[in-house]
């Protein structure tokens, strides 16, 4: 998995529980992508502080939702019909955001530009697409 480290947050009374909703987090917004792999169990495990159990049982909530799929060579991935994008295009995404943050860039100047790139490729008319 790339991207910021998992937190545990205070608020969450099971561990497993705190892990399950941060990955899932990830996985509903796009940010972790399809086929985009995770951590193992025992690195999740030693990232957070918690027992290799507790960060299993996280796995397997996030694999009984469909977010996942464990293969044994492969590992765990986020399952194809789970993610919002393609890897590929979070990627992508993720290196514009790492770009435009390095030189300062305004975020809705960024989001405004690429909205206008999207609708000069689609052909889609007018500018009013709502905003994000």
């Amino acid at each position: 998995m790339t991207g910021q480290p998992l937190v545990r947050t205070a608020d969450e009374a099971s561990p497993a529980i705190a892990i399950y909703r941060q990955l899932r987090g990830l996985i509903v917004s796009g940010q972790l992508g399809a086929n985009e792999r995770l951590p193992t169990v025992r690195q999740t495990a030693s990232d957070l502080g918690v027992a290799p159990g507790t960060a299993a049982k996280a796995y397997r909530m996030l694999e009984q939702d469909g977010l996942v799929v464990t293969r044994t060579a492969a590992g765990t991935r986020v399952a194809a019909s789970a993610a919002v994008l393609p890897v590929a295009v979070t990627r992508r995404i993720r290196e514009l955001v790492e770009d435009a943050v390095s030189t300062g860039a305004d975020p809705d100047d960024v989001i405004t530009v690429l909205r206008l790139v999207w609708q000069a490729e689609s052909g889609t008319a007018g500018a009013d697409q709502g905003d994000g």
